[in-house]
């Protein structure tokens, strides 16, 4: 089992970011929804809570139930994270006079430890929040101030919980903190307790190995688009079950110059089972006369999942379609989308 530190996502522009620096600390980390966490098993080492555009003091904030992550794993809130613990906690939030926005420096590190382990004093951060955190709870004690932060970091008192929790108001994943990511290891890998060894490579033969067992011998339809993401989808699943992966490549008229058969080709080449579609001609007829942009989107969406429906007919995959998941088709929005059905050998 893969260890894993899980970001809990409250809508920050950031958090992608956040993931990408736990990852270049050779960390496997997954992004869920704040109101969607799963549960957390031995494969999970730590928790961050992300930042938000929301304010803990507004009546539709972003609320979770602390009391089901706090004390099950090591925890660090980062901004809004910081804010919503520190709110829930019997702390206080209000707003700043003026929205704290660009570098900062560390003027005043009460408290090294663990967590600001090898961070200097004067050390640059970026902050980028309207609230400000002025009233600790009584199980936290802080850890650093800026200039005009009195409380930038503050963590959980010794015993207060069966986990460690820290909170910052400031964001280390952004190249404007300076050691943001000493920050982050320091948590990823010395509070956490993650080995490091984790890569790209380990990701790929595990979801290979996943998609083997989760498919078996069935068969999967999939639309691919010509893009990065459906390109690599389907490489993915091509490692896991060769043939059993079907693809559907759509000439809809709107790609480049003698860019179908220029993908298409590419394709073959990569050795998936790839069937080519000219239907440029019907996409044409379907959007005459029509002006509006959302109109041609219902169109072009529309006309995507019917060529999808009569090609696989013609293979005779549509009855096979139908019995294994009759709201496919309805669930189709774009070429990317592949969904595994029942089917047979297309060829």
């Amino acid at each position: 089992m893969t260890e894993k530190i899980l970001i809990l996502d409250f809508g920050s522009q950031y958090t992608q970011l956040i993931a990408r620096r736990v990852r270049e600390l050779n960390t496997y980390c997954e992004i869920v929804p704040y109101n969607k966490v799963p549960a957390i098993d031995d494969s999970v080492k730590g928790i961050i809570l992300s930042g938000s555009p929301f304010s803990v003091r507004q009546e539709d904030a972003l609320r979770l139930d602390l009391d089901t992550v706090i004390g099950k794993k090591p925890v660090l809130g980062v901004c809004y994270g910081a804010q919503l613990i520190a709110d829930y906690y019997g702390g206080q939030v209000q707003r700043s006079e003026k929205r704290e926005y660009g570098k900062a420096a560390l003027t005043k590190i009460h408290t090294n430890g663990a967590f600001l382990k090898d961070v200097p004093a004067d050390s640059q951060v970026w902050m980028s929040h309207a609230d400000t955190i002025v009233k600790l709870p009584e199980q936290f004690e802080l850890m650093a101030s800026t200039e005009s932060v009195e409380i930038a970091a503050f963590r959980a008192k010794e015993g207060a919980f069966a986990a460690p929790v820290y909170c910052i108001q400031f964001h280390p994943e952004v190249t404007h903190s300076l050691d943001g990511m000493t920050i982050l290891r320091n948590f990823v890998i010395n509070i956490a307790g993650c080995k490091g060894d984790w890569t790209p490579v380990h990701f790929i033969e595990e979801k290979i190995a996943e998609l083997r067992k989760t498919i078996g011998k069935e068969h999967v339809l999939m639309g691919l688009s010509g893009g990065v993401d459906s390109t690599v989808a389907a490489e993915l699943l091509h490692k896991a079950i060769g043939n059993q992966l079907i693809c559907f490549f759509v000439d809809n008229g709107l790609l480049r110059k003698n860019e179908y058969q220029q993908v298409l080709d590419d394709y073959k080449q990569m050795g998936l089972n790839v069937v080519g579609i000219d239907a440029k001609q019907r996409f044409y007829d379907e959007l005459s006369g029509a002006t509006e942009p959302e109109k041609k989107r219902k169109i072009i969406g529309r006309v995507f999942i019917e060529v999808f429906q009569d090609e696989a007919k013609k293979c005779g995959l549509i009855a096979a379609v139908r019995a294994a998941a009759p709201a496919a088709a309805s669930t189709i929005r774009n070429p990317m989308a592949w969904t595994r059905h029942h089917l047979p050998r297309c060829d």
